[in-house]
């Protein structure tokens, strides 16, 4: 039949039965599609009614030699009924479609798990390019797991014989199909909704529509004619409130965040960036929306797309720049120029690991001191980073509001796991966002009048008589906006600026942070951005094992809320954990001089369990 099994009676054998969530990883070649299929299992899971949580992992060579492990690409889900908040941490099961994926992936899978692995990958060269010593399909290294290899190379030949336009190269490229369609079957899925999505993606080319269908179909019915496999679970459908929902990445959630907030200021929006991984997604996805009032520029430089973006500002659009960690470096004196004018631009950093091009597909939260100081002068600037792909959207939105509010740029700091992770996202009712009441100066009055309760100026665009100003870096005077040397002017300037931030508290009181717990206790795990899914289920999983436990995630860094003060002092041990070397750990030390512990990984992975309730151990041995 083209498959050896073997079948395991191991706790975590889940033949056959009902499950609440599990746990699935697609890992591959580079080339082999991963990110494709594990793209559509979500959309389909999603679709049937589970909550979802993503997390695609690329290769952080762009051409690494077929078959090493350099070249792995992976794409891990959790799906269910219950409130997932992360991709998981170990997988349930493996779909390994070479001897490198199995290599790179095989320490995280649960004890007891499910491997699917293509059996006709593991020949002499590619195990030697995964520095295999001996085949591990028959070694004995794979005996704690079910293993289900299958010559898939084969029977999609097979399958696709009759299709005489198909190169041996085509056909072997559909070999991911086969692969979704018996985890279609596994999971008890019906092959309508990626049925339909292959013929919408390969509209133009009917060769690929029907060769793709037919090895989806071919995968599916060999887990069914498959006695052997005999694995077909049943994952409970979650009990979601009623709504629309759609699966969403956060990168796609911001320009959402971005168009919406135009449309309801009544502005154009205007987007000017370089291509950078991994934000490159907001500006093709921006690209596409012409229809809604939105113009987009590709620049030649990041320097350009933050010009273009301050020349947006000024002639009263909603103007926005997207990079990465290298990008938001080369911005920082434009962004200076943009505080220095007072003009609302919101620049969105979606962090990467560093320095320099350090890893481009790998996560880290290792801008965020760039982003709190990495200009000259005093210039203290709005900072937020969304928690979730879900609060991207939110985010995006909220920025915009305040940056025009406020007459300032703002900072949103989101990163590679939120910016490519997706969720279940229910569609937010328009009419329930809060109106932007935006007025430029148009009583001919000083293009430098404040407003007494935000300090931000008025909004002078060019054009209307009376309210010409200089524009440039020098500085300005405070009442007429001429350039002013004057260094009792310049002092006053610069507290006035700083104050502008601060009094941003009084417009995000309800959503600086996210707190989780009772008020007191003794353990308070604190994270920004996208920890707080790992963090928040860690809490909540120690928690009903009856530790004092809370969780505190930050989603306003500069400023920070006054209530912080009164939470971080009802705490015997607060611990810090950042994907980074401890920077808001360094942060909310010089603020509030308590004293705190930290937690810091730079493994582009979430945090796991058991590593936190080591540090935990460590630091405070008295915990229950």
């Amino acid at each position: 039949m083209g498959v050896d099994v073997k079948i395991m009676e191991v706790e975590n054998n889940f033949k056959c039965k009902n499950l609440m969530n599990i746990i699935v990883r697609f890992a591959g070649d580079s080339g082999d599609g991963m990110q494709l299929v594990g793209s559509e299992f979500s959309k389909s899971v999603a679709i049937s009614g589970n909550m979802i949580s993503t997390l695609p992992d690329y290769p952080a060579e762009i051409r690494a030699p077929a078959g090493t492990t350099y070249g792995v690409s992976g794409f891990q889900i959790q799906f269910g009924a219950n409130n997932i908040l992360t991709p998981g941490e170990q997988p349930d099961v493996l779909v390994a479609m070479n001897p490198a994926a199995l290599k790179m992936n095989i320490s995280d899978v649960k004890y007891g798990g499910i491997l699917i692995i293509n059996k006709s990958t593991f020949t002499k060269n590619n195990l030697f390019k995964a520095k295999y010593k001996d085949n591990p399909l028959y070694d004995g290294s794979l005996s704690s797991f079910n293993v289900i290899s299958v010559d898939i190379n084969k029977l999609i030949h097979e399958a696709l014989k009759g299709i005489k336009e198909l190169s041996n190269k085509d056909i072997n490229r559909s070999k991911n199909f086969w692969a979704l369609g018996l985890m279609y079957f596994m999971f008890s899925h019906s092959l309508d909704e990626p049925i339909k999505s292959i013929k919408r993606k390969f509209k133009h080319n009917s060769i690929m529509v029907s060769s793709n269908i037919l090895a989806l179909k071919s995968g599916y019915n060999y887990g069914d004619i498959t006695e052997q496999i005999g694995y077909k679970c049943f994952i409970k459908k979650a009990n979601l409130d009623k709504g629309e929902y759609r699966s969403i990445t956060g990168n796609n959630a911001i320009v959402l965040g971005l168009v919406s907030a135009a449309y309801k200021a009544n502005l154009p929006l205007f987007l000017g960036s370089y291509p950078i991984t991994p934000a490159s997604d907001i500006l093709h996805m921006m690209s596409s929306l012409k229809d809604y009032n939105v113009t987009t520029f590709q620049a030649e430089d990041e320097i350009s797309a933050i010009g273009s973006a301050i020349g947006a500002a000024y002639g009263g659009s909603i103007a926005v720049t997207s990079t990465s960690g290298p990008g938001f470096a080369l911005k920082t004196e434009a962004l200076g120029l943009s505080l220095m004018l007072e003009l609302p631009v919101v620049v969105i950093n979606v962090q990467r690991a560093g320095p320099s091009t350090g890893m481009p597909t790998k996560s880290e939260q290792s801008d965020l001191l760039m982003a709190m100081y990495g200009r000259n002068g005093e210039s203290s600037l709005p900072v937020l980073a969304p928690k979730s792909p879900n609060d991207c959207f939110m985010a995006a939105f909220e920025a915009c509001y305040i940056a025009i509010k406020y007459m300032t740029p703002v900072i949103l700091l989101s990163d590679s796991f939120i910016a490519n992770s997706a969720e279940l996202w229910k569609i937010i009712n328009f009419d329930s966002l809060c109106s932007m009441n935006v007025q430029f100066n148009d009583k001919n009055i000083n293009a430098f009048f404040r407003n007494k309760e935000t300090l931000a100026r008025t909004w002078a665009i060019p054009g209307i008589k009376n309210c010409a100003y200089r524009v440039g870096g020098l500085e300005k005077d405070q009442f007429t906006g001429a350039v002013s040397q004057d260094p009792i002017n310049h002092a006053n300037m610069v507290k006035l600026r700083f104050k502008k931030i601060l009094n941003i508290k009084k417009s995000i009181i309800d959503l600086a942070f996210d707190f989780w717990g009772k008020n007191s206790g003794k353990i308070l795990l604190l994270g920004w951005g996208s920890s707080f899914g790992s963090l928040r289920q860690i809490t909540k999983t120690l928690y009903e094992h009856g530790w004092s436990i809370a969780h505190l995630n930050l989603r306003w860094i500069n400023p920070l809320s006054d209530k912080l003060d009164k939470i971080l002092n009802n705490f015997t041990l607060i611990l810090v954990c950042e994907f980074n070397l401890g920077q808001l750990y360094k942060i909310l030390q010089a603020t509030y001089k308590l004293p705190m512990e930290q937690f810091n990984s730079m493994l582009g992975k979430a945090f796991l369990a058991s590593d936190i309730k080591g540090a935990i151990k460590t630091y405070l041995s008295d915990v229950k």
